[in-house]
């Protein structure tokens, strides 16, 4: 029997297909990256009976980046990002192995045929992932590029899974190659901006508070509309204007308030003239009344664009949020695939099922009845995009299904589709034109006739307003007062979320799919904050970004020629466009950007240097400089760092904790004093050397490495004096004691978050010098308080393994890891001590097994 091996984009996917398929009767197994699983069902492919096999990718496969060693910001010349840097596509997520999986299940079965069942934007780039992994094995065996097939889904529905099967394409080598243009525009633009400028402003500023001053093509842009709509804010001068406020009455009924028909004028003494004017009449005559039924149209089908707008606006939910619930509910199959730019439903789209599937829901069930009774109308005409279907509710759902944002989301999307095949929303407005000496006036309202579709969307609905008087031409009402009133102009807000995103659109700066991470990433980098309402207001380093763009190189900034970049791109995607050409000319555009950005930055500098703080200026004392013996300052803005300002060096340092003077402690090798990095968060901490920590004195040494890292075979403070096994969970890490946590006392993998507390209230531990026969961990000597040992006859000293030795059993515990079952093999090696190998490969004692299922599961 053939085999058919069908791969989907996430494993939720693959599940939810295969039971589909299957019709429920299929067997599933965890493939051998544990990640993915494979499920298995008889069933008929173009005409015959196979055997099918269904798994899954976690997203994307590769990703795309420079080969190793221009990888090293200290080394490279940024320029030489835009031509002689080769790039390599490299394994998304090393962890996951996906590639071997991949190329394992083709070899596990005979192959035959390949489906390729993604359904994201960019998802060719994807299927070309999966091509390129099991490439080599493909020209081995038997498979065919002609045997590999495309099933475009837009839902997880039965129907739509089905009718996908049935209309198999071929994957479009096109998109693929555009998405694979736009990857790399991206990274070596970005990349050479990046490097350069953050290392230039870095080196010279303290108080920049970003570890990271990026650049984008589409990221600087969409800070530029942020601080254009800053600078028009800072730049507004409020005008002083008049208007004529009017009100009359008839006998008993409320005062009319008039609108003037010059609306406002900027001089006062005219203001007054035209108020002096009508004064000279105590009536107001009735001109005209006017009544005419309007239509509030009922919105166009649901795209992405228009559901992050609403997301922000609305529910005051983030666009990159948005998109993560969105994602969730489709694949779940709640709701149709949600990164579309068509607001056209197709002709022969069901939408009377999927109105269907609503029936049930008290909030909306009345309003769906009525619909399926009487006819549902046709949705508006809008834009189809070629890509999927507008996002549409596939099947009924409730709060407790999907928790609060995930309901509120859904709840939205489903008010919305039912909208669009509702009536338009009628109401009839009524306008009074008034006379009042020569000054014309008038007033309207409006009166709900039909309120259509804004009975699912009541946001939208006509406000209820006082019913306008009944009158004719030639009534008089009763001047009750006539004033000047004096008003001033006021400044834009600042831009919403829901703003800058149909800004993005209309300028073409990303896609649907990275407009939430464009927006993102600008307020991540500390270029932008978020304040209530959603509003995006600039920071001081994203203002002077942005300024000095527009003084060295206006274009960097406006969205003009990141526009004309994708439209070659979405050429190279239908095929009109030579790939390396777009991709040649983009390059060489942005290198002479580039060389004219780097010959200018003193200008750009100018403006940096009147905002910020120069790093001789900023950060206080903390420890001593091993060259010249003075203090360095410890600068906490990001990138924390030391500077010494007599040397003129700046010392990275580790991110996100706390640094403070490790004991007055001092390098062997070099005579800085040590500092100590915590983490709250993690209950981690190690000390560090600073010149050490940036300059690696060992060749097996990395930057960034600390202390619990370092090889030295003699310094009290490194791996070989408090390295204890190998970690538990991670290949690579070794489990090293924290001699500054007693009395809590804990030890940490010096690579991953592991880490084990062990020991409570002893009054000292130490790592012994010998190691343990069974697994070659360090054996670790423990001083315990009398009052709490627990030894037996009152002893209070023990020394052992904390892996193997039974004393030690009920004393250890593992934190801030999942653990996986050493029978699963979670914990399958044996243990590694400060040597680092020295007794050549460890023991592997059964009773390890035992012992770490006994301490940590």
């Amino acid at each position: 029997m053939k085999t058919v091996l069908m791969v989907a984009e996430k494993p939720s996917l693959a599940q939810s297909i295969a039971k589909i398929l299957s019709k429920g009767n299929c067997t599933s197994r965890k493939g051998l990256n544990g990640a993915c699983s494979v499920l298995e069902y008889t069933g008929s492919f173009q005409g015959q009976t196979v055997r099918f096999k269904m798994t899954s990718v976690c997203g994307h496969v590769m990703s795309l980046d420079f080969i190793g060693k221009y990888n090293n910001w200290d080394k490279v010349d940024p320029a030489e990002l835009f031509s002689q840097a080769p790039t390599e596509k490299k394994e998304a997520n090393p962890k996951l192995n996906m590639v071997k999986f991949l190329q394992v299940g083709l070899r596990a079965i005979d192959p035959v045929f390949y489906i390729l069942s993604h359904n994201i934007d960019g998802y060719s780039s994807l299927a070309s992932q999966v091509l390129d992994a099991i490439q080599p094995v493909m020209n081995k065996g038997s498979v065919r590029e002609q045997s590999v097939y495309r099933a475009k889904f837009s839902s997880i529905t039965d129907t739509d899974i089905w009718n996908a099967m049935n209309r198999l394409g071929e994957p479009n080598r096109n998109e693929a190659l555009s998405v694979d243009a736009r990857q790399e525009l991206d990274l070596r633009i970005g990349c050479a901006f990046t490097r350069f400028q953050t290392k230039y402003f870095q080196g010279k500023y303290g108080n920049l508070d970003s570890s990271l001053i990026s650049f984008g093509p589409c990221q600087t842009p969409t800070l530029g509309f942020c601080v254009e709509r800053h600078d028009k804010i800072q730049s507004f001068k409020p005008e002083t204007y008049w208007v004529i406020q009017a009100k009359v009455f008839k006998g008993k009924d409320s005062p009319l308030t008039l609108d003037w028909h010059r609306v406002r004028v900027f001089d006062r003494e005219v203001g007054q003239m035209f108020v002096n004017l009508a004064k000279t009449s105590r009536e107001a005559q009735v001109e005209s009344v006017s009544k005419k039924e309007k239509a509030k149209q009922r919105p166009q089908a649901l795209n992405t664009v228009e559901m992050l707008r609403v997301a922000s606006s609305a529910l005051g939910m983030g666009p990159q949020h948005t998109m993560q619930i969105a994602e969730r509910l489709y694949t779940q199959g709640y709701i149709s695939y949600p990164r579309t730019e068509t607001t056209h439903y197709p002709e022969n789209f069901d939408l009377k099922g999927a109105l269907k599937q609503q029936i049930n829901n008290c909030i909306w069930a009345e309003e769906v009845k009525a619909l399926l009774s009487t006819g549902l109308n046709r949705p508006r005409k809008g834009t189809d995009a070629g890509d999927h279907p507008p996002i549409t509710p596939m099947r009924a759902a409730s709060e407790a299904e999907l928790g609060s944002d995930g309901w509120r989301l859904y709840e939205y999307i489903t008010r919305h589709f039912i909208a669009t095949v509702s009536q338009d929303c009628m109401y009839l407005q009524t306008t009074i034109d008034f006379k009042i000496g020569t000054e014309a006036f008038s007033c309207s309202g409006k009166t709900l006739v039909s309120a259509g579709y804004t009975a699912l969307m009541p946001w939208q609905g006509i406000p209820l307003e006082e019913a306008m008087p009944t009158c004719e031409h030639g009534d008089t009402y009763t001047v009750d007062e006539i004033k000047l009133v004096e008003k001033q102009t006021s400044p834009p807000d600042y831009l919403t979320e829901a703003e800058l995103i149909t800004l993005m659109e209309k300028h073409g700066i990303g896609t649907d799919a990275s407009i939430p991470v464009h927006i993102n990433n600008i307020c991540q980098r500390n270029y932008v904050t978020v304040e209530n309402g959603r509003k995006l207001k600039p920071t001081n380093l994203g203002i002077v970004l942005v300024h000095g763009y527009y003084k060295t190189d206006a274009e960097l900034v406006l969205p003009t020629i990141r526009s004309a970049v994708e439209k070659q791109l979405n050429l190279i995607a239908l095929g009109k466009a030579n790939f390396q050409q777009v991709l040649q000319h983009t390059l060489d555009i942005f290198k002479r950007k580039f060389h004219y950005f780097v010959d200018s930055i003193p200008s750009m500098d100018e403006l940096m240097e009147v905002s910020f703080s120069p790093i001789a200026a900023t950060g206080k004392p903390l420890s001593r400089c091993g060259k010249c013996h003075r203090f360095m300052k410890y600068i906490q803005a990001k990138p924390s760092r030391l500077h010494c300002s007599h040397c003129d060096e700046t010392y990275s340092l580790p991110q996100n904790g706390a640094i403070k003077l490790y004991k007055e402690l001092r390098c062997p090798l070099d005579d800085f004093e040590l500092v100590l990095w915590t983490s709250g968060a993690r209950g981690k901490s190690y000390p560090l050397c600073p010149y050490c920590f940036s300059n690696p004195p060992f060749r097996d040494m990395k930057k960034g490495m600390g202390c619990n890292e370092c090889t030295h075979p003699s310094c009290q403070h490194s791996l070989n004096s408090y390295g204890i096994g190998q970690c538990v969970e991670c290949e690579s890490g070794v489990l090293v004691l924290d001699p500054t946590s007693g009395p809590k006392w804990r030890m940490a993998c010096n690579k991953c978050n592991v880490v084990v507390h062990f020991f409570e209230h002893a009054h000292r531990v130490q790592v012994a010098q010998e190691s343990c026969d069974a697994c070659d961990a360090s054996l670790v000597a423990v001083d315990f308080n009398k009052t709490r040992t627990p030894l037996p006859a009152g002893e209070t000293q023990h020394t052992g393994c904390v892996f193997c030795d039974p004393v030690f059993q009920n004393l250890v515990e593992l934190k801030h890891a999942t653990m996986r079952h050493p029978r699963g093999g979670g914990a399958r090696r044996g243990g590694r001590g400060r040597g680092r190998g020295r007794r050549g490969n460890p023991k592997k004692p059964k009773d390890k097994m035992a012992a770490l299922a006994a301490y940590f599961v």
